[in-house]
């Protein structure tokens, strides 16, 4: 069972913020595609691709969405990021390729949702909804009626990439949130997301329904406050089952030197099992992976990627 990583790196050079792939046997020892260099490189809008989402579409092929921003292009002298400015003024639209053999790749497009009051459009994720047959995307947003100053997760609908629905509220409370994940397992949706403040960490809740409304899980929360040292440091969920049955929540980790963040496991005994364990030496990376989305491929898929 092979994985594909989506993802960027976290430099202070624009080239860090691109495309890059790495692959995967068994989900825990990862190896770089492309000597380590971008697949795809941003040449439009901010020229800059960050929060790297890949999803397999239920037609064949595969779509690539990501954050369109580049930070470095906005650090000051000492490498600092003016982040209220990001979020009023930040990215506006979203880049997106898609492709069906994950080598050859569509022009570069960005997605326009046609609302004008976002401040951002951060962090895309897709999930699929077999039900209705239409894909739900999902982002982190700030938005010009409350001044730009709370961040929630605001979602679309579409069922082939070219045509979106209205976005709307999908989740918010009353501190912002951020980096939204959701997936299926049996008949639960789970959603990860990051609390910004009160307390800053990664949340998990359930719910019946793809669309809410969600119950807070406690056990993870009290785990995550009283046994992960700077728990605010961690955000960028994403979860994949491993060979052996296991669940793996990835959460990226950014309380440390800049080009040596990067992703930490938690995992549990199997999906849906919210008791998930930081097992930090378990994953072997050849660079900080930052902020970006495992799935399964084929073994074909594998060594086409590889060679």
């Amino acid at each position: 069972m092979p994985y594909l990583f989506t993802h960027f790196k976290e430099k202070i050079t624009p080239d860090g913020e691109q495309v890059y792939f790495s692959i995967s046997r068994d989900g825990l020892n990862w190896e770089q595609v492309n000597g380590g260099n971008p697949i795809l490189t941003s040449t439009m809008s901010q020229k800059g691709c960050r929060d790297i989402e890949i999803v397999r579409l239920h037609t064949g092929g595969f779509v690539i969405l990501t954050t369109d921003l580049c930070i470095a292009y906005h650090f000051d002298e000492n490498y600092n990021v003016d982040w209220k400015k990001m979020n009023s003024q930040g990215s506006k639209r979203l880049c997106m390729w898609k492709t069906d053999d994950l080598v050859n790749f569509s022009e570069q497009k960005l997605i326009y949702f046609g609302r004008d009051d976002f401040g951002c459009l951060w962090a895309p994720e897709v999930f699929f909804d077999e039900e209705n047959e239409e894909y739900l995307i999902h982002w982190g947003s700030t938005v010009k009626e409350d001044n730009f100053t709370h961040m929630s997760i605001y979602c679309c609908t579409t069922k082939d990439f070219e045509t979106f629905s209205e976005p709307k509220l999908y989740f918010t409370k009353e501190n912002e949130i951020l980096d939204s994940h959701i997936a299926k397992v049996g008949d639960t949706y789970h959603l990860f997301y990051k609390n910004s403040s009160n307390p800053p960490m990664n949340m998990h809740a359930t719910s019946k329904n793809l669309y809410g409304p969600f119950e807070h899980d406690k056990d993870f929360e009290e785990y995550m406050a009283k046994e992960i040292p700077n728990p605010g440091s961690y955000e960028a969920p994403t979860t994949y089952t491993l060979p052996d049955g296991r669940w793996c929540l990835l959460l990226d980790f950014f309380g440390c030197a800049k080009e040596d963040m990067g992703y930490v496991p938690f995992v549990s005994s199997a999906p849906g099992d919210a008791a998930l364990r930081k097992c930090d030496n378990m994953l072997s990376f050849p660079y900080g992976f930052k902020h970006g989305r495992v799935v399964e491929i084929t073994d074909e898929e594998f060594e086409r990627l590889k060679q």
